[in-house]
């Protein structure tokens, strides 16, 4: 690997810094894209570790009866728990992974990641923080789903995108809505249209436009409406 590139990923992850320049010859970097084949599917069994340098992977799990939930997405200098923990533990992969945009990923060989993990105390903290902060999120998907409205969950999904890209237009579709929040899409589009009927927001095709920010907040505070 060029010294250009480690000195990047050493700025990006700090916890590989300490790494030095000759156990760096069996890692690479690879850039794909949405269109890029890959077998990172649930029961998989990983090569590597890896990283995401930069880009976003959504990492699912599929319901028996063939529906997605997104689980989180893996951005800038972060890496999926769930494969850490398949590394570590030596078991199948438990989830799966969609490509969103062209990203740029560190391969780890699993045997040298795990001679990391074992010399370089850095790495390993970075990796079980971000294994605790999945787990908080993840259980309070968990709770969302057992115990939210669908329009709660709208709701909050709809407001943390406008918070993140600072815009109240949003482009999805409600197959994507749904997917999102593990649910069927003609729950999505009944809950949307009450919404709409509401003057909460506006759905159009592939478009939601929110136009009352105060009645979502409003919404997700009483829990329901």
């Amino acid at each position: 690997m060029l010294q250009a590139d480690m000195k990047r990923i050493s700025l990006l992850l700090p916890s590989l810094s300490l790494i030095p320049e000759e156990d760096w010859a069996e890692a690479e970097i690879r850039t794909v894209s949405p269109a890029t084949p890959h077998f990172i599917r649930e029961g998989h069994v990983l090569q590597h570790a890896m990283f995401i340098l930069q880009g976003t992977v959504r990492i699912y799990k599929l319901t028996p009866q063939g529906r997605e939930i997104t689980l989180y997405r893996v951005q800038n200098g972060q890496t999926c728990v769930l494969m850490m923990a398949s590394i570590l533990g030596e078991t199948p992969y438990e989830a799966s992974a969609s490509i969103e945009v062209d990203t740029e990923v560190l391969l780890i060989p699993i045997h040298l990641f795990r001679k990391w993990m074992d010399l370089y105390l850095p790495l390993k903290q970075h990796i079980f923080q971000q294994i605790i902060e999945r787990i908080t999120s993840v259980t309070q998907l968990v709770e969302n789903i057992a115990f939210q409205s669908i329009p709660y969950r709208i709701a909050e999904f709809l407001l943390k995108q406008m918070d993140t890209d600072n815009q109240a237009t949003l482009h999805i579709t409600h197959e994507q809505l749904a997917v999102e929040l593990g649910t069927a899409r003609e729950v999505i589009s009944r809950s949307l249209k009450d919404l709409a009927r509401k003057n909460i927001i506006s759905a159009r095709r592939g478009c939601i436009q929110i136009l009352d920010r105060n009645l979502l907040l409003e919404l997700i505070h009483n829990g329901s409406m």
